[in-house]
C-alpha cells in the first residue's frame, strides 16, 4: 500500500500554511502535492509537487477528488471538496486547524449552505477574519496530529513510510550518544 499523501487546493490556501507544509516535507519525506489552476513557486524539496489544472469552475477540486485515496489528508477551507474527500476515505483538515470528520462534515456543510442563502438573498455577511497566530498553531498542531499517525520517517531513505512510529526501534547501528544527529535536518 501507497504511503499517505497531502493534497493541497493550492489556489486558496495562505502562504503561511503552505510553508508549514513545505516544512513537514522537507522533515518527513511525505508527498505533498499543491493543485491550483496558477503558476506556484514552491521550494525544491523532492516530495513537494505542483499539479497546475485549466482555469474553471472546482477544476483543482475535481483533480483532487479523482486522485486522493484513503488515508489521504487534503488540506482545504472548500466545505463541498472536504466532504467529497471524507467519503473516499481521506481526511480534511482546513488552514484555521479544523479537522472535518465524517461525523462533523453535515453540520458544517448545512451552516455553509444556510451561509450562502443569506449572502445570495442580499445580507452582507462578510468573509473570513485573517488568519491569527491562534489558527496557525491550530494547524500546525493538527497537521503534527496526522503526521505522527500516518507518516514515519525511515532514518536511512528519508522515504514516509506508513505506521505508528515504534518507540525502542534499534537506531541502524548508530550509537546514541543523547546528542543530536548533525546529519539529521532540524
Amino acid at each position: 500500500m501507497a504511503a499517505p499523501r497531502i493534497w493541497v487546493d493550492a489556489d486558496a490556501c495562505p502562504n503561511v500554511v503552505k510553508e508549514m507544509l513545505f516544512r513537514a516535507a522537507e522533515r518527513t519525506g511525505v508527498t505533498v502535492t499543491l493543485v491550483a489552476n496558477q503558476t506556484l513557486r514552491v521550494p525544491r524539496i523532492p516530495s513537494v509537487r505542483v499539479m497546475q489544472v485549466p482555469s474553471g469552475f472546482d477544476v483543482a477540486d475535481a483533480e483532487i477528488v479523482k486522485n486522493v485515496l484513503p488515508g489521504d489528508l487534503v488540506i482545504t477551507a472548500d466545505i463541498p471538496l472536504a466532504a467529497d474527500v471524507i467519503a473516499k476515505g481521506a481526511g480534511a483538515l482546513n488552514p484555521r486547524g479544523e479537522r472535518y470528520t465524517p461525523d462533523t462534515i453535515r453540520g458544517v456543510l448545512t451552516l455553509r449552505d444556510f451561509m450562502e442563502t443569506m449572502r445570495s438573498s442580499g445580507e452582507q455577511i462578510g468573509g473570513p477574519p485573517p488568519l491569527s497566530p491562534a489558527d496557525r498553531n491550530a494547524f500546525a498542531s493538527q497537521l503534527d496530529k496526522w503526521l505522527a499517525t500516518h507518516i514515519v520517517r525511515q532514518p536511512q531513505t528519508g522515504q514516509p513510510q506508513m505506521g505508528q512510529p515504534q518507540m525502542g526501534q534499534p537506531n541502524m547501528g548508530q550509537p546514541n550518544t543523547g546528542r543530536p544527529d548533525p546529519g539529521r535536518p532540524k
